[in-house]
């Protein structure tokens, strides 16, 4: 096992700070990068982030980080959460650990958000914290 934390971003995580700042803040995701690699040099970790429009990317992007012996997987899947049984297949079949992160409380949104694949699967989940909740996700990683 290595000391890298694979951070992925799903569909439309590359517009935030633009896209609806009212629910998902005015952060970009280069800014949370950058306390993320912040926060994980405090913790001894290395951060990988990336971001992908494709479903496709992100389940490639969870075998690598079983294949290359991450410590863990931080996943805001976006709407994928909501809709994939590929991610939900992809992390039952990796032995690396992954936490969900939302920015936003699906559970206090649309119904249609209440229904989460990668939750299902997932170890566990920080959802409403604003992008903080990336940071929360990366302290719980860091003890694993």
């Amino acid at each position: 096992m290595t000391d890298t934390v694979f951070v992925l971003n799903g569909p439309n995580l590359n517009l935030l700070g633009v896209r609806e700042p009212e629910i998902y803040g005015a952060d970009s995701l280069d800014d949370i990068a950058g306390r993320l690699e912040d926060r994980g040099r405090g913790l001894g970790l290395e951060i990988e982030m990336r971001q992908s429009n494709h479903e496709g990317h992100l389940v490639d992007w969870l075998h690598e980080a079983q294949a290359e012996g991450a410590k863990a997987v931080i996943l805001n899947a976006g709407a994928l959460t909501h809709t994939s049984l590929a991610l939900y297949d992809a992390i039952r079949s990796i032995k690396t650990p992954v936490l969900e992160v939302h920015i936003s409380n699906p559970a206090a949104r649309e119904a249609y958000r209440h229904k989460s694949y990668v939750g299902m699967a997932a170890l566990g989940t920080i959802a409403g914290f604003g992008a903080y909740g990336y940071e929360l996700a990366l302290d719980a990683a860091s003890k694993l």
